[in-house]
């Protein structure tokens, strides 16, 4: 009867329309976070399409990641002071358009372009989504919200490459590539009717004046721009000076720190640096950067491996990531609503998993011959799926738990930034591996896929360390 009586309290005053204004939320999310793997598949027809050189190809993929990213932690703190309704509906509607404008373009550069666009739009809308959650939810339905909001990150992701393919097949000839952006268009003008009907401005009307702290931003801007560059270029860029934009970007960075404390006591930083102090939210960032640097990886090597490695069709290569894609849908809504009670040990469970799973994927490739694999690792891929819904929607609630609600948007940004770094970071080291191998063994598809598979695992136990200690602190403080 006290549980009822909670929830009951949790309610009364929240928005009646919540529900539907988190649909539209996640509608549009998905769309934005669906574009980060679904023009793998369609690279082929986009180079045969529009004779396009591969130096322009990799734009095409890092482009879209690396504003992405730049946009981020800006558009989260300009949601927080400007409302978050306004900031979603500018980012679907420069979404919309970008999609239209990549699915017309008739040369390489207009869709490189395009795609520059359209990622800064997703980094525009995507921290509003967290910020939403944040504002419209508390208590266990809050923790409901991320389960779905964690669904949307892990089944986009990984069914990217399936749908891609699917609309490909469905289009047919030279120019069914333009099919995955033009996807878009419908759902992104409905995503634009829906938000006016059911986000609701902010009651308080706007915040007083505040300056957006335009030195922090072109500091933080520049330095996560000089940090990526290494790794979105990774295949192209491959002297040795490449790492001292690297270093480079880490000197910006510490600069931009410097810059924030003193601002800081004076201003609303950017970045509100105090959130830092918070466990939760500090152990948190650095396990999603972690694990998504091992995660977004998984679907880009298996890709390569099956559509160059063994012939399989977009449609194949695609259909080969739903295992996963299906196990993570299901753990993920379940992993929301049980976080609450269960804590960091809901993700350290999900990350074993995880691990063990793609171990499982490692010996299955050793053992079953190139053209049944595809069956092989469809087990071992549900169970690393359902690990995966585990970590990502229970780390995000646990993450943004302690913050308040007034910087959730930028908050959510500075956690969104280090999951695109740590998958921009994850992409370039285990693709490396994998393309070094294939040349290194004479073109050993499976041996490369084995060997990156193995860095991904890497990746994984690091993060799993990080919730351990969370886990081991946590109790420990509640002993003493």
């Amino acid at each position: 009867m006290s549980g009822e009586a909670t929830a009951l309290q949790e309610q009364e005053g929240a928005d009646p329309r919540r529900w539907k204004a988190l649909t539209v939320c996640l509608v549009a999310g998905f769309m934005t976070l669906l574009d980060v793997s679904i023009v793998n598949v369609a690279l082929p027809a986009i180079r045969t399409g529009l004779d396009a050189p591969q130096s322009d190809l990799q734009w095409v993929v890092s482009g879209y990641a690396l504003t992405f990213g730049l946009a981020l932690i800006p558009a989260g703190r300009f949601g927080d002071m400007h409302g978050r309704r306004n900031a979603f509906v500018l980012g679907v509607v420069l979404f919309t358009l970008s999609s239209a404008a990549a699915g017309m373009a008739g040369d390489p550069t207009l869709l490189v372009i395009a795609r520059l666009v359209q990622g800064m739009a997703g980094g525009i809308l995507n921290p509003q989504v967290s910020g939403l959650i944040q504002q419209l939810f508390r208590g266990a339905e809050r923790g409901r919200a991320f389960g779905m909001l964690g669904t949307v990150i892990g089944v986009s992701t990984a069914v990217g490459p399936l749908l891609g393919g699917a609309l490909i097949q469905l289009g047919g000839g030279p120019d069914a590539w333009r099919l995955v952006f033009y996807v878009n268009v419908p759902i992104g003008v409905l995503a634009v009717v829906l938000a006016y009907r059911y986000i609701r401005p902010p009651a308080h009307g706007r915040r007083p004046r505040e300056s957006m702290d335009p030195v922090g931003v072109l500091l933080l801007a520049a330095g996560i721009t000089l940090a990526l560059l290494p790794f979105v270029e990774g295949q192209q860029w491959r002297g040795p000076e490449k790492w001292l934009a690297l270093l480079a970007g880490i000197v910006v960075l510490a600069v931009f720190v410097v810059w924030e404390r003193r601002y800081g006591r004076s201003h609303q930083p950017v970045v509100d640096l105090s959130l830092f102090r918070r466990r939760s939210y500090a152990l948190g960032v650095l396990l999603g950067t972690l694990y998504f640097a091992g995660f977004t990886a998984i679907f880009f090597v298996l890709t390569l491996y099956l559509q160059n490695g063994l012939s399989y069709s977009a449609l194949e290569a695609g259909l080969a990531t739903t295992p996963f894609a299906g196990g993570s849908a299901v753990t993920a809504a379940l992993g929301g609503r049980v976080v609450t009670r269960l804590g960091r040990s809901l993700v350290v469970s999900g990350l074993l998993v995880v691990a063990a799973s793609l171990g499982v994927t490692v010996l299955a490739v050793l053992l079953v011959p190139g053209e049944h694999v595809g069956w092989a690792i469809a087990l071992p891929l549900v169970f690393a799926g359902l690990g995966s819904g585990l970590v990502i929607s229970p780390n995000q609630t646990l993450t943004l738990s302690e913050v308040p609600v007034p910087v959730a948007g930028a908050a959510g940004g500075v956690l969104q930034t280090g999951q695109r770094i740590g998958a921009a970071m994850g992409i370039a080291a285990i693709g490396a591996v994998f393309f070094s191998e294939v040349a290194s063994s004479h073109g050993d598809y499976a041996l490369a896929f084995r060997h990156s598979l193995l860095v991904t695992i890497v990746f994984v136990l690091i993060s799993l360390v990080v919730a351990v200690a969370d886990v081991f602190v946590s109790r420990r403080s509640g002993l003493g």
